[in-house]
C-alpha cells in the first residue's frame, strides 16, 4: 500500500521542486543537402535526405502543381 505524505508542502517547496523539471532545447544540426536546421539522425523533412541518400522524395510546389493540372485535365475529358 503506497503510503501518504504525513505533512504538507508549502508552495515554494514545490515551486523548488518543480524548477528542476524544465523543458530542454532539442538538439539541431544543418542538413548537408538543403542547409535547414533538423534533428539529428532523422531524414530531413524538407529535401528528404539522410547521410546524403535520398530516403523519401519530397515533392515540390512545381510537381505538385504539374500532378493537380494532369490530374484535372484527365477528368475534364
Amino acid at each position: 500500500m503506497p503510503q501518504e505524505p504525513k505533512k504538507r508542502h508549502s508552495r515554494q517547496r514545490q515551486g523548488k521542486r518543480r524548477a528542476a523539471i524544465r523543458l530542454s532545447v532539442t538538439a539541431s544540426v544543418k542538413c548537408p543537402n538543403c542547409g535547414k536546421a533538423v534533428v539529428p539522425h532523422t531524414v530531413c523533412k524538407y529535401c528528404g535526405f539522410y547521410k546524403g541518400i535520398e530516403v523519401v522524395h519530397i515533392e515540390t510546389k512545381e510537381e505538385r502543381e504539374k500532378k493537380r493540372v494532369a490530374k484535372s485535365e484527365q477528368e475534364s475529358k
